[in-house]
């Protein structure tokens, strides 16, 4: 038996969601749990954080983590892990960003595989997005996605280089200070 259910319209969501203790995404009417970060996931964000927010400085772009929104059309809520925005609209934003020109996600067992896949899908529609890195800090693998000048994308591997290169933001990581913290005992 199909028991039908009401989907919610963005600003439904968004007036549901402000009134919970967690965090939620929304995809076309439809609401999503955040999965709960382990360690290792909290350590990169920050890394990447400091990192970038440092190279960011003087710059018209700004890095952001993990509470942000980002809205894809009128149907979608995202939360990516870490984001870099150069638009004025963002940066005057107290809660939705709608122009991100970097998205990356910490990848973890259990949300991997949407990353790579749907999200991505998700994401390829904002058309400010100029690249998306995927990072695993189990595998210590840095992947990129970056559109090219027809509005494809191209693949990076940079897991064995010594630095993470982000030419959307002109901005370079270590691959050491991107991991830096996940050996500690």
């Amino acid at each position: 038996m199909v028991v039908s259910q009401h989907k919610l319209t963005l600003s439904e969501f968004l007036e549901w969601e402000n009134a919970q203790p967690d965090r939620y995404e929304f995809h076309r009417g439809e609401v999503f749990a955040m999965v709960d970060g382990r360690r290792s996931h909290g350590r990169v964000v920050a890394n990447l954080v400091r990192h970038l927010g440092n190279q960011l400085d003087s710059t018209p772009c700004q890095v952001f983590s993990e509470s942000m929104k980002v809205q894809v059309a009128d149907d979608t809520l995202l939360y990516p892990d870490v984001l870099v925005t150069c638009d004025k609209a963002d940066l005057a934003t107290e809660m939705i960003f709608r122009a991100p020109t970097l998205v990356i996600e910490v990848l973890a067992p259990s949300t991997q595989a949407y990353d790579r896949s749907q999200k991505f899908a998700l994401y390829r529609r904002i058309a400010a997005l100029h690249e998306y890195v995927l990072i695993d800090p189990d595998t210590r693998r840095v992947e990129s996605f970056r559109r090219t000048a027809d509005g494809g994308w191209t693949f990076h591997d940079m897991s064995v280089d010594a630095a993470m290169a982000l030419p959307s933001v002109d901005c370079d990581v270590t691959l050491a200070e991107v991991f830096q913290g996940l050996d500690a005992a």
